[in-house]
């Protein structure tokens, strides 16, 4: 059902430094840049590696171009840090659907466009240890190959 990592989402106050952080420390460097006015935020995707399945797993950086955005309100409550976690899985219609009848909350009646125009659905984190959890889809990932993005 799951193929990878897909990323972990970082909260960040300056997504500009924070990629810069992560570029001179680590060697990553930014693979893809968009903004998603329906999150209402801007983000980053940084490649650390290629996986098995022919994807990828990333680091995403999200900065908030609005207060009223759930990564405003997370950086309010928490500081900058870890937001969530994605796994990467060839069906998310049906992965979130066989996580739900296991009685885990998915937050999205239907799975909605994400970065790089994947196709992502969350789950509650008090279902999942309390970890926010995102399932994604990589664009043209079918048959269980996960696709690269």
């Amino acid at each position: 059902m799951f193929t990878r990592i897909d990323h972990v989402g970082i909260a960040c106050r300056d997504l500009d430094a924070t990629a810069e952080f992560y570029r001179t420390a680590f060697g990553f460097e930014v693979a893809h840049e968009e903004v998603n006015e329906e999150q209402g935020v801007r983000e980053a995707m940084l490649r650390v590696n290629g996986t098995d399945d022919g994807g990828a797993s990333y680091l995403q950086l999200l900065e908030p171009t609005r207060e009223d955005s759930p990564v405003a309100k997370f950086l309010a409550k928490n500081g900058e840090g870890v937001h969530h976690v994605a796994f990467g899985t060839s069906d998310v219609a049906g992965a979130a659907g066989a996580i739900g009848g296991r009685g885990v909350r998915v937050l999205d009646a239907e799975p909605r466009h994400g970065t790089m125009d994947s196709l992502i659905t969350f789950l509650h984190p008090k279902d999942c240890g309390g970890v926010l959890t995102e399932l994604v889809q990589a664009r043209g990932a079918t048959g269980g190959d996960g696709g690269e993005r």
